[in-house]
């Protein structure tokens, strides 16, 4: 589960007892280029308290990045920065106490948030600096503490995931949490779900095809909403409807026709009934996946139900992946029934799996 410092919020211990590892989110990758080792690194909580929370033997561990983050393209330039880089990230791991860290670079090899600004053709070079760095940093903090990273969930930002660089990415690194959500975003032009079943399964197998053993793949769930209006949709066929302009064609910048929130957060007021309809009324398609048109305001509504995540856990089955993760663990406060369906899930998958044995 990440943790994270909008919505840090733990349950109670016992519903806690099933997660394995913690990950607080963020630290910035900027702080880490430097050439003085800092005195502190800053984070909205510290390791030594979330390892109260949870139970002993439970992993705690820092991410480095996030949407939007600046950093990870100085630090991976040339051999002295990776190095430099490397060096800090062990640094903090230290000072912490952590187990070890996640590489969050969203993402190498372009499609970032300022990609209309900056062409994905002047990041290419960043495709095998991606490995260099992830190979610095596994040298750095040495094979006793643990290395992941989160990699995107939609094909189109798989720049540096190639056949050539995924073998040599996960001899580095302990486990893969894959981001099989915000699959539809600002820069999609049809509705689809942003965390849909099929989609999921597509992510998974684009990483395993090109070298990922499936059991250091996680499979990621996202606790929290989406909502993005659209023109007018034919209520059979919604998932070819198209949306209205999400994004501007010149900046990237967001329009203003999309938003989102996590479970814990109050509903923004100018959607309170409509959000009231898509849980009343959404539907499910045939994939299990979650979704309703509200036809007024034309508004696509897309997020899991605890149906939606017990359908996923059973998908994982035949896949045979590494596990499961969320973002994040406190954004499904306070009640916590979209972790509790997920613990549920993976219970009774562990029970088959036992009864087939």
């Amino acid at each position: 589960m990440y943790l994270t410092g909008q919505h840090p919020v733990v349950p109670s211990r016992d519903l806690a007892s099933s997660i394995t590892h913690v990950i607080l989110a963020f630290m910035q990758s900027h702080i880490f280029d430097v050439e003085e080792i800092p005195s502190e690194f800053p984070l909205f909580t510290t390791v030594a308290e979330v390892r109260k929370q949870f139970e002993p033997g439970t992993k705690v561990m820092v991410a480095i990045g996030g949407w939007g983050d600046r950093g990870f393209e100085s630090a991976a330039r040339n051999e002295t920065s990776r190095r430099r880089w490397a060096r800090t990230v062990k640094a903090m791991v230290d000072a912490t106490g952590a187990d070890g860290v996640d590489l969050d670079w969203e993402y190498p090899g372009g499609n970032r948030d300022d990609y209309k600004l900056i062409p994905n053709s002047e990041r290419v070079w960043e495709i095998e600096a991606f490995v260099d760095l992830v190979r610095q940093v596994r040298s750095a903090i040495g094979s006793h503490k643990l290395l992941s990273m989160a990699v995107p969930g939609l094909e189109r930002d798989m720049m540096a995931f190639t056949n050539s660089t995924v073998p040599r990415l996960v001899a580095e690194v302990d486990f893969i949490n894959i981001m099989t959500y915000d699959l539809m975003n600002r820069r999609d032009r049809v509705v689809k779900h942003h965390s849909g079943v099929a989609d999921s399964v597509v992510s998974m197998k684009n990483y395993m095809a090109r070298g990922a053993p499936r059991q250091i793949l996680n499979l990621g769930l996202g606790y929290y909403v989406k909502w993005f209006y659209t023109e007018e949709c034919d209520p059979d066929n919604l998932l070819s409807c198209p949306t209205v302009l999400l994004e501007d064609p010149d900046t990237g910048a967001d329009t203003g026709n999309t938003g989102g929130f996590s479970w814990h957060d109050e509903t923004p007021a100018d959607v309170v009934e409509s959000f009231a309809r898509a849980r009343r009324d959404g539907q499910y398609f045939a994939d299990g996946s979650y979704g309703y048109w509200d036809a007024e305001p034309r508004r696509w509504w897309s997020f899991d139900t605890e149906r939606s995540i017990r359908t996923k856990m059973e998908v994982m089955k035949p896949l045979g992946l590494g596990g499961v993760f969320a973002w994040g663990l406190g954004e499904d406060a306070p009640e916590f029934s979209h972790l509790k369906a997920t613990i549920e899930g993976l219970e009774e998958l562990k029970r088959s799996h036992k009864e087939e044995l």
